[in-house]
C-alpha cells in the first residue's frame, strides 16, 4: 500500500511538471474603473480573434481585474468592455504574442456622459503588453519575410540578442528546450548543439509556423527545463476563410561565392531542391478548424 501511494505521488509530481513547461497560448489581463476611479465588478469582458471568430467571455472581480486565459496566439482581436449604466468600450487591433500577456486598462463612462460608444486603438497606453523577462518574439509576417538560408527554427533563433550560434546566454545548446506546440522536440543525443533532432534537417516545415518564441530569464513559472533558452514554436490553425499555398526552392553551386578576397574558389557540385504545399480553413465556422502542410526535399 505504502509502494501504491508513493507511486502515485511520483506520477503526480512529474506529470506537474510536464503541464507546467507547456507555453502554447497566450492571456489578456486587465482593470476596469468607472471614470471616478471605483473598480467596477461584474463588468462584462468579451475578446474575439476576428479570423476565426473564437470568443472568450469573462466578469471582473471585486477589485475590478480580470484575466482571459488560454487565449489563441495571433489576432487582430476585438475586446468589448460592459457594464450596466456605463457606455461600452472596445480595443480593436489586438495582437497576442505566444506566452506574453496583454493589459487592458479600462475606464468606463456613465451613458450621461457621452452620446456614442467610445472605441480606442490597441497602441493607446491604456494597452500594453507585458513582459515576463527577456524575450524575443518571431510572428508568423516575420517568419515569412525574413531569410532563411537552411529553413530552419534556427535560422530565426540566431537573431534573438542573447545568442551566439545555438547558444543562449552564455550557456551551451544542449541546455536549451525546445518545444513545438506545447511538445518536446529536443535534441536528445546530443552530439552537437542544434536544438533540433535529425542531423540539420527540420523536421516540420518552416510554412507550418506560425510564432516562434526564445525566452531567455522568463518569470513564467510554467516553462522550464532549461538554463539556456526556452524555445516554444506554434504551429499554424484554420481560419474562418479558406487558404493555401504552393512552393518551390532550387538551389545549386551557381549560388554560392567563387572568391574570398584574391583566391578563387572550385565550387563544389551540389543540387537542392524542395517542394511544397499547405491548405487551411473551417470545418464548423467558428468552432473547428484544419491546417495540413506537406514538403518534400531532394
Amino acid at each position: 500500500m505504502l509502494k501504491r501511494i508513493l507511486t502515485l505521488l511520483v506520477l503526480a509530481v512529474l506529470s506537474g511538471q510536464y503541464i507546467h513547461a507547456q507555453v502554447t497560448t497566450s492571456s489578456i489581463t486587465g482593470f476596469v474603473k468607472s471614470d471616478n476611479g471605483t473598480p467596477l465588478e461584474g463588468a462584462t469582458v468579451t475578446a474575439i480573434h476576428q479570423p476565426s471568430g473564437t470568443k472568450y467571455i469573462t466578469i471582473t472581480k471585486k477589485d475590478g481585474n480580470f484575466t482571459l486565459p488560454n487565449t489563441r496566439v495571433g489576432g487582430p482581436y476585438q475586446l468589448t468592455v460592459a457594464f450596466v449604466g456605463y457606455s461600452p468600450q472596445t480595443i480593436n487591433n489586438i495582437t497576442l504574442n505566444l506566452g506574453e500577456p496583454f493589459v487592458a486598462d479600462v475606464t468606463l463612462s456613465t451613458k450621461t456622459d457621452v452620446l456614442s460608444e467610445i472605441t480606442i486603438s490597441a497602441a493607446s497606453s491604456s494597452a500594453a503588453r507585458l513582459k515576463t523577462g527577456a524575450s524575443t518574439i518571431f510572428n508568423s509576417r516575420q517568419i515569412a519575410i525574413s531569410p532563411s538560408l537552411s529553413r530552419s527554427i534556427t535560422d530565426f533563433t540566431r537573431s534573438t540578442p542573447q545568442a551566439n550560434g545555438n547558444n543562449f546566454a552564455g550557456r551551451d545548446g544542449r541546455f536549451n528546450n525546445l518545444q513545438v506546440d506545447g511538445a518536446n522536440l529536443n535534441n536528445n543525443f546530443g552530439l552537437s548543439t542544434d536544438p533540433l533532432p535529425g542531423g540539420g534537417a527540420s523536421p516540420i516545415s518552416i510554412e507550418a509556423l506560425d510564432e516562434i518564441s526564445v525566452n531567455i530569464a522568463p518569470y513564467d513559472v510554467r516553462q522550464s527545463g532549461f538554463t539556456g533558452a526556452g524555445i516554444n514554436v506554434l504551429t499554424k490553425s484554420g481560419t474562418n476563410t479558406f487558404h493555401g499555398s504552393a512552393y518551390g526552392y532550387y538551389r545549386d553551386q551557381s549560388f554560392n561565392g567563387k572568391h574570398a578576397g584574391k583566391v578563387t574558389l572550385t565550387p563544389t557540385p551540389q543540387k537542392n531542391k524542395v517542394f511544397g504545399a499547405s491548405v487551411g480553413g473551417p470545418i464548423i465556422q467558428n468552432k473547428l478548424f484544419f491546417f495540413v502542410s506537406a514538403e518534400f526535399e531532394n
